[in-house]
């Protein structure tokens, strides 16, 4: 009993030093407290945003969001610090924690451009790739079997198409352009398995998943003529069996029974924005849509990849939802949404260009802390939102810091359901293999492809498993890199250094020390017990499960 007594005190200790709770809409807020070094020689002075000088533009999406904010009387949050960064931009950019050595190096430099070469080292990492195909593949509900019409080889072959494109930073236009107008075995050619991944082959059901995927409408809530119109383009698509089990031809077929001829097409068939279709005798009505699609002044298709992109990366659309874009939902910042817009178009849909935008900007070094309450201030960006971390990335910042790995499953009989001990979650290629981490923390479902399919709110079953689950206990007290964490030789001070660095990416401050250097006395100097403790402690702040 004393023992659960000084665990529960030494918890409240931490999260008083580094939370204040009941933060908007039930997030808790991370604290504005005054950070000193722990140890001159290795530890730096870590000014708080509180004390940072005003926000200045540092290039057009600033300037933009500044004015915004300057008309509405809503002052900026101050740059937030670089531990905070170097974490947060981690997490942003490749779903992955960094680790000690390099949150250390990153804090410790002083160089005057460490942040940019710090993105533009993120972006070539093999994590990058990984971390965005898990975001497409629930977008385009890259999941064996039911409700989704995938064969797990299909799953395999087009998950590795959509991150070898990510990897290859393949034009945003090309890829679009590929995944409607492809044609062949879904095995062999996995682009068409977009089509094979919808729940209906109806027409309708397709025009809808296209407008949803690459316009961000939902085209549901249209008049019945103008999805019918849309539809259209889809309505000669054909699915043939080959002799390989499962295996199906995609394509175009101008005499598939009850379709529209080409010819009727192109005289009763009209795109979303009201103008009339052209086609030729035997041209692929996909080709046609396409065409339209990634045009340049389509009104819908730059808009909506930029709108999505800066939804990830700041926690909220310039237009909000960003996969319910309509007239009465217009963006909060029109002038920024048509520069990045045009900024888009400029560099022929390259979407590195785009990550680098918005990541160099003064609005994406904001500190989570703002300086008002007032409501209009998240929907322009005043401050960087609170987010839990999605299921995939929380499990494998788990595993991550502790030297563990994870065990998953799947309800169909598949042949990739082995997974090798060292595969991280968001590396996982079909969203039928999970486990019940993934499932209590909110992962997408993958059947429609909406963005709310992934759930990051918290739960009272959440925070029971992280605080009292031998899942978790059993990582913190087994795992391989933990243990090597607290026999490594040293004081308290040493080990609060490295439990910090490695879990939140930050030196302690000196009360943090003190605390930790109190509770070891406590237990007569027993590290393990302490050490087991404290990193329980850490893994059950809101600075660790949250972007911040």
């Amino acid at each position: 009993m004393m023992r659960i007594k000084a665990i529960l005190l030494f918890l409240f200790a931490v999260f008083f030093l580094s939370l204040v709770s009941s933060g908007d809409q039930g997030k808790p807020k991370l604290a504005s407290v005054s950070i000193k070094p722990a140890v001159k020689e290795s530890a730096p002075s870590q000014t708080p945003p509180s004390s940072l000088p005003d926000v200045k533009a540092k290039n057009k999406i600033d300037e933009f969001v500044l004015a915004k904010l300057k008309e509405l009387g809503i002052p900026p949050a101050r740059l937030c610090s670089d531990h905070e960064f170097i974490r947060r931009v981690y997490l942003d950019v490749i779903g992955t924690l960094p680790t000690a050595q390099e949150a250390r190096t990153f804090i410790l430099d002083k160089g005057p451009n460490k942040h940019s070469t710090l993105i533009e080292h993120l972006l070539e990492r093999q994590e990058f790739a990984d971390y965005w195909a898990m975001k497409w593949s629930d977008l385009l509900r890259v999941k064996a079997e039911f409700p989704i019409n995938l064969w797990p080889n299909a799953v395999q072959a087009y998950h590795r198409w959509i991150r070898t494109s990510i990897k290859k930073n393949l034009p945003y236009d090309r890829f679009v352009r590929e995944l409607l107008v492809s044609s062949g075995s879904n095995f062999r050619v996995p682009q068409v398995n977009f089509y094979r991944a919808i729940q209906s082959k109806e027409p309708e059901a397709i025009a809808q998943a296209v407008a949803l995927t690459f316009m961000g409408v939902r085209a549901e809530n249209w008049e019945k003529d103008r999805l019918s119109d849309m539809a259209a383009f889809f309505s000669q698509i054909v699915y043939k069996s080959t002799g390989e089990w499962k295996e199906e031809i995609v394509c175009f077929d101008p005499n598939k029974a009850g379709a529209l001829s080409t010819e009727s097409v192109a005289l009763s068939t009209i795109f979303p924005d009201g103008t009339r279709a052209r086609l030729s005798h035997g041209q692929d009505p996909r080709e046609v849509f396409a065409d339209w699609l990634i045009a340049p002044k389509n009104p819908w298709f730059t808009r909506n990849i930029v709108n999505r992109i800066w939804s990830w990366l700041l926690g909220r659309g310039i237009i909000h939802e960003p996969d319910d874009i309509r007239p009465d939902n217009p963006p909060s910042n029109p002038e920024l949404l048509a520069f990045l817009e045009k900024e888009l178009i400029g560099a022929h849909y390259d979407l590195k260009h785009l990550y680098r935008l918005i990541l160099n900007s003064n609005t994406y070094r904001l500190s989570s802390v703002p300086r008002t309450n007032k409501p209009a201030g998240q929907a322009n960006f005043s401050y960087y939102p609170l987010r839990q971390l999605e299921a995939e990335v929380l499990i494998d910042a788990l595993n991550q810091i502790t030297g563990t790995t994870e065990k998953y499953s799947s309800a169909i009989p598949e042949p990739f359901t082995f997974i090798p001990a060292e595969q991280r979650s968001i590396a996982l290629a079909d969203g039928s293999i999970t486990s019940s981490f993934l499932e209590m923390f909110g992962r997408s479902s993958r059947d429609t492809g909406l963005e709310s399919e992934r759930n990051n709110s918290p739960t009272s079953a959440q925070r029971l498993h992280l605080l009292n689950s031998s899942h978790i206990q059993r990582k913190i007290e087994q795992g391989r890199k933990l243990r090597n964490l607290m026999q490594a030789k040293g004081n308290m001070r040493q080990l609060a250094t490295r439990f910090y660095l490695t879990i939140l990416s930050r030196f302690p401050t000196n009360e943090e020390v003190k605390i930790v250097e109190a509770y070891s006395k406590s237990n007569r100097g027993n590290k393990r017990i302490v050490a087991v403790d404290l990193a329980w402690a850490l893994i059950n702040s809101a600075e660790f499960l949250y972007r911040h």
